[in-house]
């Protein structure tokens, strides 16, 4: 529902409300979206039994046996015409009906009962399923499961009444088990572990649903767990019912002691249907290798045969030079020709030359090929067009009108009769041409561009040299012409390798004059576009192609220009229409790889003064750490980071709310991390690093930590090479948050060290306050508590001393967990809920997450069980809204210790696998830590091989990092070696 009241649609006084019935839960009635009173427990009964009946009738008798089975009351029957009688009146005379002797409910299109509504979506699903549509089906079922609202029939007594339970229960689980099935199929194992364990324990002895299990730990990379699942099920069944697995269940386990390659990955999808071929007529002969753009083939075939019985099918093809527009229309063209038995036009319109052809001339030539006379052929373009059009009348004719400059230009050439057709390519989108389907068409995908590149090089050469050869087409962008060209350079000159052709193309400043073979070239392509911009549009052109990201914003775009948001928009919508440009979604812009290479040639070329192409990447730079400052604002108010960093000159943008600045941040992501890499090298140095150390949040979301690693990688290096101590330590202050987030604590703690030297001789006080509070967390991840407690107390004074309320509820909480480890429950508890009162104070929602996750550990530990898990609940909450992806793993995992605590293992063992599923902070120590936990809820549900499985993965990547936590594992493993 979307809170928005419904209006009741208009209807007639004869025509009924719609009613509808619900079985998938309490038995309930609707009119319209009024509930309706179904009357007593017994009253349910009935109405229930006869739903269930699908409109069958239900004899007296039949109804007295459902109600209470074999000892009915004296006046069972009086009773049954009574509930029956209120039923009618609730209801309507046409729903309840008698008839010989019994009663009916008649369902119609316009009444519906969610069980048949669950039905009907479960037969679509499969259908789906049949024609390889997973995706569909997956969702189908989602929406019949959705529609089951707790127990089925809760509340309704009698013997048919539990009998169908039963059955409606068996429905559900079938039909979660097919979802399941296809959320293997579709590769999402890891994320169906935790339904799965959850499932398993609740129904122990469904061994469908243990298969699932193993087949989606298996393929997480849980090899052990997986056979653990078999070894748990044969004891249990063999414990319950005395019976051993059924064989599909011994067959997957041996499967996967051979590690059979078919469980590996999902089933591959059925290919899809090739297109019919047909025959070329009067058309330009197409490419013997012509290769892929299946779904564009059938999209654009399916319009022209859509000409039969329309007025006229108009397709306009678009995208940039090279990227095969006529190519495919030509293709496509002559797949379609037996459809137009009355003949194909082709005409060349030179729309991206200097001198496009005149409609006039062209439909001069089209009439002279329809038969039409010279001396018949009127001068003025509106009666050649009007006549060309009457020739047309009756006929079916095809009218391939390629590279076209504008719509003005095709307008006069459009047949106007039913049957015809007509397909248009052009550089520009042809929006303003009415009724035509409009098509972009993109580069191929890298099979699609393998593909191409081994049908002109040959097969022998190619799959000796795969991996080059995928460079090769990866250099060529998967740019049709791009690849052909070098294709053919390399099928010309049998002495090269393809590794030579790939070492070539690797040079990103050569990369375009190797892109040419004879007559073609890529950069002559691009330089006709270029070459018809106005002089606004070719400075954008450039200089938005100097920045580094896989695409840019439209308020990123405004900095780079220095221009009103309208007017960037006008210009990069003006370049999306000459297909220089592409949008890669609403507000967003993106330049083919060969295109931007291209842009930035034409910067070098053409920008002037040269000194231009700087201060456009500084104004870029200037609006990322405007806005990601006032991001980090907005999440830690009171934090004074903020008042550290360089200045700016660019605003940046302002957020209304926390949401919409998360939302920036991470849209933002990898462009933002492009432009750091790309200031720090172009003498921007200092505001590249305070824009990666404002943007921390990226590394702690798990989705950009390797990314953001490597960029505080490179920018320590610049730093020490260029002798900045000043930004060198923050670049380390940044480096150490993220190695602190994947488990490697010793280097993070010399960074964090490095970091506070390189700023106490510079007097920067802003490391000086975050680097001991990562080393107090460091710490306490090594189990130093004593030292994280010295480092706290550190960070604590510095953030007093900065007046940074922020940072000192932080290294509050963060104290809290030493003094957990310590034994001190009650001052950690104390520590926590001064930490919390100062996020409250703030109102910071991100940091409040943290302060709750620590009071809950600190509280759960203090037994205090009601209150730990609403703060461990609510810091699950917030992590899950600023999409904090590992802290929401790490408060699940410290939720399944709550509830472990509290003597719940089914709910614990669910938690630890979402954390699983998640990932965690801390890395690999951090999951060896959850698989513990998983392997005790496992042990304490009798699950002992799995848990025992998880305690040996655990053990293993203890071992590996000598952490002392090896030995409390050897201690639980050892009760099971002793047996």
């Amino acid at each position: 529902m979307d809170g928005v009241p419904r209006v009741p649609e208009q209807r007639s006084a004869e025509e009924p409300a719609t009613l509808r019935f619900g079985v998938l839960g309490p038995v309930r009635a609707w009119r319209e979206e009024e509930p309706l009173a179904t009357g007593t427990p017994q009253q349910r009964a009935l109405l229930a039994a006869l739903l269930l009946r699908e409109g069958r009738t239900a004899t007296a008798s039949e109804l007295i046996d459902a109600l209470w089975g074999d000892e009915p009351p004296p006046r069972a029957l009086a009773a049954v015409r009574t509930y029956a009688s209120r039923l009618r009146k609730a209801l309507s005379p046409d729903v309840l009906v008698s008839e010989s002797g019994g009663y009916a409910v008649r369902l119609d299109e316009s009444r519906s009962l969610d069980l048949a509504a669950a039905q009907e979506l479960a037969a679509e699903a499969e259908k789906a399923k049949s024609s390889g549509d997973l995706g569909h089906a997956r969702n189908v079922l989602n929406e019949a499961l959705a529609l089951w609202d707790g127990e089925p029939l809760a509340g309704v007594p009698g013997p048919y009444a539990e009998a169908q339970r039963v059955r409606l229960e068996e429905l559900r689980l079938q039909l979660l088990e097919s979802r399941l099935d296809m959320d293997l199929e579709q590769g999402c194992h890891a994320e169906a572990v935790s339904e799965l364990t959850a499932l398993t324990a609740a129904h122990p002895l469904r061994e469908r649903l243990r298969e699932l299990l193993m087949l989606a730990l298996y393929r997480s990379g849980r090899q052990a767990e997986a056979l653990a699942v078999y070894a748990d099920t044969r004891r249990l069944l063999a414990d319950e019912l005395g019976v051993d697995p059924r064989p599909g269940l011994k067959e997957l386990q041996q499967r996967i002691l051979q590690a059979d390659p078919g469980l590996a990955e999902p089933s591959a999808p059925a290919p899809e249907p090739a297109a019919p071929p047909v025959r070329p007529a009067q058309l330009p002969a197409t490419v013997p290798d012509f290769t892929g753009r299946s779904a564009f083939v059938t999209e654009l075939s399916e319009v022209l045969a859509s000409a039969d019985g329309r007025v006229m099918a108009v397709s306009a093809l678009a995208g940039i030079g090279g990227v095969g527009k006529t190519t495919l229309a030509v293709h496509v063209a002559h797949q379609a020709r037996s459809a137009f038995p009355d003949g194909q036009l082709y005409v060349d319109l030179q729309g991206a030359g200097p001198r496009a052809a005149e409609p006039e001339t062209v439909l001069g030539s089209f009439l002279r090929a329809l038969g039409t006379a010279d001396s018949a052929i009127p001068d003025s373009l509106e009666e050649r067009s009007a006549l060309y059009r009457s020739v047309l009348d009756g006929r079916r004719v095809l009218v391939l009108l390629d590279n076209a400059k504008d719509a003005a230009q095709v307008r006069p050439l459009l047949p106007g009769t039913e049957g015809c057709a007509a397909l248009v390519t052009a550089r520009v989108r042809m929006v303003d041409l009415a009724g035509a389907h409009l098509v972009d068409l993109d580069v191929m995908s890298p099979d699609e561009a393998l593909a191409l590149f081994t049908k002109i090089v040959g097969e022998e050469r190619v799959v000796s040299e795969r991996e080059a050869a995928l460079d090769v087409v990866a250099a060529c962008g998967f740019l049709p012409l791009a690849i052909r060209i070098a294709a053919s350079r390399l099928a010309a000159r049998r002495t090269w390798t393809v590794s030579v052709l790939a070492a070539k193309l690797a040079d990103e400043r050569r990369r375009l004059d190797e892109l040419q073979a004879g007559d073609l070239a890529v950069k002559a392509t691009f330089e006709l576009g270029y070459g018809q911009l106005e002089p606004a549009q070719a400075r954008a052109f450039r200089l938005l192609g100097l920045a580094d990201g896989p695409d840019i914003s439209l308020a990123a775009a405004a900095a780079v220009l220095d221009l009103p948001l309208e007017e960037t928009e006008d210009l990069l919508e003006s370049l999306v229409d000459t297909s220089l440009v592409e949008s890669a979604a609403p507000g967003r812009y993106r330049y083919h790889d060969l295109v931007r290479l291209y842009a930035r040639a034409c910067a070098e070329r053409d920008e002037h003064p040269p000194s231009e192409r700087d201060t456009a990447m500084s104004r870029l730079l200037d609006f990322y750490l405007a806005t990601a400052a006032g991001v980090y604002a907005i999440e830690r108010p009171g934090d004074r980071l903020v008042d550290h960093l360089e200045a700016t000159q660019h605003p940046g943008l302002t957020f209304a709310h926390g949401k919409a600045a998360v939302d920036w941040l991470y849209a933002e992501a990898d462009c933002l991390l492009a432009c750091v890499r790309q200031s720090a090298s172009h003498g921007m140095l200092r505001r590249a690093v305070d824009l990666l150390w404002v943007a921390k949040d990226l590394t702690e979301s798990g989705a950009n930590s390797h990314q953001y690693e490597t960029t505080a990688v490179a920018l320590c290096q610049l730093a020490q090479e260029t002798g900045d101590a000043r930004a060198e330590g923050r670049a380390r202050t940044a480096l150490t948050n993220a190695l602190l987030v994947s488990d490697r604590f010793t280097q993070a703690d010399e960074e964090a060290r490095l970091a506070i030297l390189l700023a106490q001789s510079v007097g920067d006080l802003a490391p000086c306050c975050w680097a001991p509070n990562d080393r107090g967390i460091i710490a306490l991840y090594q189990g130093r508590y004593t030292d994280g407690e010295k480092h706290l107390q550190e960070a604590i004074a510095n953030y007093r001393a900065d007046g940074n309320l922020s940072g000192e509820g932080s290294a509050l909480c963060n104290l809290s967990r030493i003094h957990v480890n310590l034994g001190r429950v009650n001052s950690a508890v104390d520590l926590a809920r001064r930490g919390v009162a100062i996020y409250d104070q703030l109102g910071a929602t991100l940091r409040l997450a943290n302060g709750r996750l620590a009071l809950g550990i600190a509280l759960s530990r203090a037994e205090q069980d009601g209150e730990a898990l609403d703060q461990l609940s609510e810091a699950l909450r917030l992590f899950r809204e600023n999409r904090q992806r590992l802290w929401e793993g790490t408060a699940n995992f410290r939720i399944a210790e709550a509830h472990l605590l509290g003597g719940r293992p089914a709910r614990a063992a669910q938690h630890a696998e979402q954390a699983l599923a998640l990932r965690v902070i801390g890395g690999d120590w951090m999951r060896a830590n959850v698989l513990t936990t998983l392997g005790r809820a496992l042990s304490e549900l009798g699950q002992t091989d799995r848990a025992k499985a998880c305690w040996r993965e655990a053990l293993n990547i203890y071992e590996q990092s000598d952490a002392p936590e090896a030995d409390q594992v050897r201690t639980l493993l050892a009760p099971v070696a002793a047996a």
